[in-house]
């Protein structure tokens, strides 16, 4: 058998979540997947920061650096904003993509982006790494088998923590647009972004077609023009409710999981650490942790074996629905002074976490749990 070529990557966007990607190359080129041959930033890296990736070429256009490098694929991990344009410009300079989530800030640029790439023949992924779980096709499995019975619902809770330098790291942090330009830097839009995709691909809606109505109800503790401390509520087309529960003001900083409640069970699954927990009636416990295919691996499997992508940007498009309810919405609300505290150099919504967990059990919004700071929205409702 001959020996397969490590395949050329250049990575737009090294710095930020980028770091994660230059940790993954480092692995896979240890591996001989896969070989860093161009990084495009505004401001190149130094040796020390490319410590075990070679000497890869560096330039600020990164159409040129990918026909420069012959590169085969090319890691979009950039503002928001600058998804489609960047992701179709190594496309048409003949790279297949890994474009990090969300694919895009609109409706709009994403059918520009999902037509655009079609047109080129290229593959692209999308940086959805939870969706690379084995646990999601055995939940799924768990779910026809009748395991917990009919399925009545599923709920994604997410408590996480930021302080307020978390949205100043760049122009385009907690903006909802930018010099004219959708960003949608919202809590459920990109930092919780796999609790709500997530929760689709378990219930297998995760294209366009496959949800109903949306509701988003958006707050923001921090001085920001987008969310911080937000809910949804989907209905899909198989008549699931499927709703999703995050905030950035935790009082503690917890995993974020998908529940799926049956009538006869539920399932719980903690997606960053492929854990699922099957709690049944009458029976014990059960727990078990899944193993997980990264998506650069399963691109390059894919270029290479035929692989089927795991997250092509078409499955991403019952998510896009809920950017575009979002990036709809009428502003988020802000919440009173009484309702957040500062604590270490962040802004902490008192009673949010209890709140966020309620809404994952009961399926329930954030203005229907009692919330207090959520009663502009009932009040605007009568």
């Amino acid at each position: 058998m001959m020996h397969e070529a490590p395949i050329p990557v250049v990575l737009a966007g090294a710095r930020g979540h980028g770091w994660w990607h230059l940790q993954n190359l480092r692995r896979l080129s240890a591996a001989g997947l896969v070989r860093l041959v161009g990084v495009c930033d505004v401001a190149p890296l130094d040796p020390d920061e490319l410590s075990g990736l070679g000497a890869p070429e560096q330039g600020p256009d990164l159409g040129e650096l990918t026909a420069r490098t012959g590169a085969e694929i090319a890691i979009v991990c950039t503002p928001i904003h600058t998804h489609t344009d960047l992701a179709l410009t190594a496309a048409r300079h003949g790279a297949h993509v890994l474009l990090e989530k969300p694919p895009a800030p609109s409706h709009a640029e994403y059918e520009r982006l999902v037509t655009g790439i079609e047109a080129t023949g290229r593959a692209c992924q999308i940086g959805f790494q939870s969706l690379g779980s084995h646990a999601i096709t055995a939940i799924r499995e768990l779910i026809a088998d009748g395991s917990i019975g009919a399925v009545r619902g599923i709920g994604a809770a997410g408590n996480w923590v930021r302080d307020e330098q978390y949205f100043t790291r760049a122009a385009w942090s907690g903006r909802r647009t930018l010099a004219g330009q959708a960003v949608v830097d919202g809590v459920l839009t990109n930092p919780l972004a796999h609790a709500v995709a997530t929760a689709l691909r378990i219930d297998g809606s995760d294209h366009a077609e496959d949800i109903g109505s949306i509701e988003p109800e958006l707050f923001r503790a921090n001085a920001i023009e987008s969310d911080d401390t937000s809910a949804v509520r989907l209905r899909t087309g198989r008549g699931t409710v499927v709703t999703v529960a995050a905030t950035l003001c935790a009082e503690r900083a917890a995993d974020p999981y998908v529940i799926v409640h049956g009538d006869k069970g539920r399932i719980t699954f903690s997606y960053k650490q492929d854990l699922v927990l099957l709690q049944r009636a009458g029976r014990g416990p059960q727990e078990r942790t899944y193993g997980r295919t990264d998506l650069l691996e399963n691109l390059v499997g894919h270029l290479r074996h035929g692989d089927a992508l795991l997250v092509p940007p078409r499955a991403t498009g019952a998510f896009m629905r809920v950017v575009e309810a979002i990036r709809t919405a009428p502003d988020p609300v802000p919440l009173p002074d009484g309702a957040w505290s500062e604590r270490d150099g962040r802004r902490v919504v008192a009673g949010v976490d209890a709140m966020v967990t309620a809404s994952a059990e009961r399926l329930a919004l954030f203005s229907e749990l009692g919330a207090p700071w959520a009663a502009p929205l009932v009040s605007g409702r009568g």
